[in-house]
């Protein structure tokens, strides 16, 4: 069940203001770091890359919230705040800190209930759950699907294609590349719970599929 919060504290003024706090609180992470910090040649280890992300969760976790009854203004707001702090500790501890800087955030800039303070950082503090989402409230299981998601479709394609020229690989070792982003799919599917991120999930493996069997009908020589 979604908590009972049910109006609209955030204003797009709002939200546009926190959007703005986490993209140059993501670049001051790389910047203060000695030589361009961990694997900063990766693009998903960038700045620009992990502030895309977050954007796409943002409109992912809303589009199921809408659909699954939860309270978007909680779900977005945890969503853009989830991985704020992913370029500047481990990765294990991410998600903790993420929450204390969303509360912190939040309990300066705005004067939200308490409640709502409360949920929005549950939220960014279970987002790397691993267990059933249906353990979660309503909110954070709308969180953690669309951050499942992103990782898959075409997306997820571009990025693992993108990948081949740091690993030195060449174009024929895209179907292969491509095989990853399926099976990663699959996984996410049978991973999330609700109908609507289960819908968004096929839509994209359908796309994967497509650009996976026009590689292979275009490419002599790749193995299907």
């Amino acid at each position: 069940m979604g908590v009972e919060i049910r109006e609209s504290p955030v204003s797009d003024t709002e939200f546009a203001e926190m959007e703005q706090f986490v993209r140059d609180y993501l670049e001051a992470s790389v910047a203060s770091e000695n030589e361009g910090g961990r694997m900063r040649w990766y693009p998903w280890h960038s700045a620009e890359y992990r502030f895309n992300h977050i954007r796409n969760v943002v409109e992912l976790s809303g589009e199921i919230a809408r659909a699954e009854g939860a309270n978007e203004d909680i779900t977005q707001v945890a969503a853009l705040f989830h991985d704020i702090a992913k370029l500047e500790v481990d990765q294990d501890i991410h998600a903790e800190e993420g929450a204390r800087i969303a509360r912190e955030y939040l309990k300066t800039h705005t004067e939200y209930p308490q409640s709502f303070v409360d949920q929005v950082c549950r939220s960014v503090r279970d987002h790397s759950y691993q267990g059933d989402l249906e353990d979660l409230v309503l909110e954070t299981q709308c969180l953690i699907e669309a951050d499942i998601l992103d990782k898959i479709g075409a997306n997820g394609a571009a990025l693992l294609l993108l990948r081949m020229g740091y690993e030195s690989r060449t174009h024929m070792d895209s179907a292969e590349m491509v095989t990853r982003v399926l099976e990663r799919g699959q996984e996410a599917r049978k991973r999330v719970r609700s109908q609507s991120a289960k819908d968004i999930a096929d839509r994209r493996l359908k796309r994967v599929r497509w650009f996976q069997e026009w590689l292979e009908d275009e490419v002599v020589g790749m193995e299907r």
